[in-house]
Parts: structure tokens; C-alpha cells; sequence
């Protein structure tokens, strides 16, 4: 679904590539988190996969990226509409502010569309209906809270029902109930409609919890990739500004103290520091 071979963009006016001699491959229907410390380029990435980069942003691009068969590089961002879906880290980026209700606001991408008022509705009820916003549909959008406008703007890409879903810490205003839940909703997107995610998160025993693999970028380059088991254990993490979750901090210091055995593998999630100290 998404190849990305020898990638590297730098912004105008900048002289450090925001993304350096980036390569991998994204298969459909992946659940894939990407982390990494403020400036990583994780942001960049999302863009790059949506068209923004370069086209709007400008700026130079080597390499090559093409997402479901389309090269980014010669793809207006006009063409991947109804393909690619972009969900901000925040929300004010994203709600038009030319529609008076929840239900308009997740209307409008559709209505540019043309989809058929009868589809146009069973998208909306069933977008409303997975972000929890059902009741809220006759609301103004700038009346919700800012974890509720988060939502909103989920709910508005899912009606477009892209292929490809970006998003760009998307939990960033949510408590801890709405990311498990926008978390659960992103994993049966992935699973069941075969829906391919690429995740930008800080949010790390969730990513554990959910997502199908982890890629670690560093100052624009990618320096892990794989399973959240063994990603999420890698000892480097602290010092490429990751950090690690919980479970694998009190795991790695009960074995640095003796307290269990050094060669029994570390928990990323809670369901794995159950066995880990059964």
C-alpha cells in the first residue's frame, strides 16, 4: 500500500533534511505506530503521506514515495482525496468553521464528493456512531470540548473512508477513555474493513497495546522497525527520546535487582507484565 524508497525532504529555507534516506514499506491493512522525540520528523512523514509534502509545503524531495500506486511527488493532493485521510494533532487545524452543526461538519468533505444524500447519510451515522458523537450531531462544532472537536475531526475523515488513514497524534486532547477508545476504533479499522493506519503517537502502552508495528525516527531517519514486543524493549529508546512504557521500566529495574530472571522477555503492555510476574 505504501513505498517509501530512499525518501529526503528538507523545508524551504532550512539546510537539515526534515527526513533522510527514509526506506519502508507499508503493507494494506497494517496498523503501523510511528514515535519518536519532538522534531524526529514524525509530522513531516504524515504530510509526505498525504501530499502536503511537497506540494504545499514546497520544499525538495528525493527519493520516491507512492501510496496505493500513486507517486506522491507528481500526485496533486486533490487526486488522493477520497484515498489518503489526514487527522491533525489539532483540531481548529481541521473543523472548516463554515458549518453550524457536528452533522454538517462531518458532511461537508462529502458533499464536495457528491456522494448520494442516501450513502452521504449512512456514512455520516456510522462515523458519528464510532467517535461517540451521536448525540452530539446537532451541536455546534466550536460548543464541543476540545477532546470532543478531536473526535469531530476523526469522525469527518472516517466518512470519507480512506484507504490510508494518517494521523498526527490524534488523542492529544482525549482522556484516557477516549484514547482507548479512538485506539479500539483505529484497530478494528485495520482489521476488519482492511483500512491501512499510520499512527504519529506519544501514547506508548496503547501503541503497545494495538498497533500491528513500531518504526522509531531519529532526526529524520528511521532507526527501529518491527513488532511492538521487540521495538518497545530496545534499551537505545531513552536515549533517542522515546522513553518506554511502564511495564517494561519496573520489569527491566526487578531484573536489574535480581528480583526475576534476567533472561525473561519484558512486557510492553499489562497484559504481559501479568504473565511477566506471574
Amino acid at each position: 500500500m505504501i513505498t517509501i524508497e530512499h525518501l529526503t525532504y528538507t523545508y524551504p529555507a532550512t539546510s537539515r533534511p526534515a527526513l533522510q534516506d527514509l526506506s519502508l514499506h507499508i503493507p494494506a491493512g497494517q496498523f503501523c505506530a510511528i514515535v519518536g522525540a519532538n522534531g524526529a520528523g514524525k509530522s513531516t512523514l504524515c504530510y509526505a503521506l498525504t501530499g502536503f509534502v511537497p506540494h504545499f509545503y514546497r520544499g525538495r524531495m528525493e527519493g520516491r514515495l507512492q501510496v496505493a500506486g500513486h507517486d506522491i511527488a507528481v500526485t496533486p493532493p486533490s487526486a488522493l482525496v477520497g484515498l489518503v485521510g489526514l487527522v491533525f494533532a489539532n483540531p481548529f487545524n481541521q473543523i472548516t468553521g463554515a458549518c453550524y452543526t457536528v452533522r454538517e461538519e462531518v458532511a461537508f468533505g462529502l458533499e464536495n464528493l457528491g456522494v448520494p444524500p442516501a450513502a452521504m447519510e449512512q456514512r455520516i451515522a456510522q462515523a458519528l456512531a464510532l467517535t461517540g458523537l451521536t448525540d452530539l450531531a446537532d451541536r455546534s462544532p466550536f460548543a464541543l470540548s476540545g477532546g470532543q472537536q478531536q473526535r469531530l475531526a476523526l469522525a469527518a475523515v472516517l466518512a470519507m473512508q480512506p484507504r490510508v488513514l494518517v494521523l498526527d497524534e490524534p488523542t492529544s486532547q482525549l482522556d484516557p477513555v477516549g484514547t482507548r477508545e479512538v485506539f479500539a476504533i483505529l484497530a478494528a479499522l485495520a482489521a476488519q474493513q482492511d483500512t491501512t493506519v499510520v499512527l504519529v503517537s506519544h501514547a506508548l502502552e496503547w501503541v503497545a497495546t494495538h498497533a500491528d508495528r513500531v518504526i522509531v525516527l531519529m532526526a529524520g531517519r528511521l532507526v527501529a522497525d518491527g513488532p511492538p514486543t521487540e521495538v518497545l524493549t530496545r534499551p537505545e529508546l531513552e536515549s533517542w527520546g522515546v522513553g518506554t512504557t511502564r511495564y517494561t521500566q519496573a520489569a527491566r529495574r526487578a531484573q536489574a535487582q535480581g528480583l526475576v530472571p534476567p533472561g525473561r522477555p519484558l512486557p510492553v503492555t499489562l497484559s504481559q507484565a501479568v504473565a511477566f510476574w506471574s
